[in-house]
């Protein structure tokens, strides 16, 4: 059976959460130090390890199949490629930034302007919509020194915390767009590997899923059960199983992590007592 090549990304945090993700779906990498390619155990899968930036072209040429890339490189440089999953990690935006001493206001205030960017297309896309004409300047690298050096009275650039914009004396002003890992697939997939994606998307699924949500148990007095089981959505409905104390039942549920606190005040306020939450790892709908 031929492999599916798998590209992610050589070092760094996208680097770590592909990794982990792939052991948490049940492929294991056997990879020395500054390898290239590995083979998976027991299933089959290579996984090459790449700089971000070339697997745009890697995946329209067929090198590999999948990739788990940054939607911002995507948009960047390979917008024609299809987007199996979003993966819900490695979140960051796309930001334009100005000196802190500027004085701006509306995106039109950088018409006829130099912005410094690593990401042209994704600019030009942004500026031509909102109808500003502007200079690009490419960088490859640490483009916030460029308005310190005099080389830029902007920058676009990739934004986690904005601390290395604090750093540099600058202020994010507009969002060009927000991104987080994605599952990439080349447009050049055979019928065989696309059997073995959907086998890694159906467990892909069922992770994020868990990651998603979180198990909950909690002990509820039988006359405020029926309120107790309205604030819990559950997957179908909550199991509930009889204690060995009369007059009291044991609540079994799954409820949303975004949702998980609000959720908590309203149990406890209507009586529910000895609440346990537990991680989800995978779960199967």
């Amino acid at each position: 059976m031929s492999k599916l090549r798998i590209a992610v990304q050589k070092s760094g945090r996208l680097n770590e959460d592909s990794m982990r993700l792939l052991k948490d779906i049940g492929i294991y990498i056997d990879n020395g130090k500054d390898q290239l390619k590995a083979s998976a155990k027991g299933f089959p899968v290579e996984v090459f390890y790449l700089r971000n930036g070339d697997i745009p072209q890697y995946l329209k040429d067929g090198v590999v199949d999948v990739a788990i890339i940054g939607e911002n490189v995507l948009i960047e440089k390979g917008n024609d490629i299809k987007v199996a999953e979003k993966l819900g990690f490695s979140t960051c935006r796309v930001c334009i930034a100005v000196p802190k001493s500027s004085n701006y206001n509306s995106i039109k205030d950088l018409e006829g302007k130099r912005i410094a960017t690593s990401y042209p297309n994704t600019v030009q896309m942004y500026l031509d919509k909102s109808g500003v004409n502007a200079n690009l300047h490419i960088i490859n690298g640490s483009v916030e020194i460029a308005p310190n050096i005099g080389l830029a009275d902007a920058i676009v650039d990739i934004v986690s915390s904005g601390s290395t914009l604090f750093k540099n004396n600058l202020k994010e002003v507009e969002v060009i767009l927000k991104s987080e890992a994605v599952l990439a697939v080349s447009p050049i997939l055979s019928e065989g590997k696309q059997a073995i994606l959907d086998k890694i998307q159906f467990r892909i699924q069922s992770v994020l899923k868990g990651r998603q949500s979180k198990y909950i148990l909690l002990n509820a007095p039988n006359h405020k059960l029926e309120k107790i089981i309205d604030v819990l959505p559950g997957m179908k409905s909550p199991t509930v199983v009889p204690l060995a104390e009369e007059g009291w039942s044991s609540v079994h549920s799954v409820i949303s992590k975004n949702e998980f606190w609000d959720v908590i005040e309203e149990l406890k306020s209507n009586g529910a007592q000895g609440i346990l939450v537990c991680p989800i790892e995978k779960m199967v709908l």
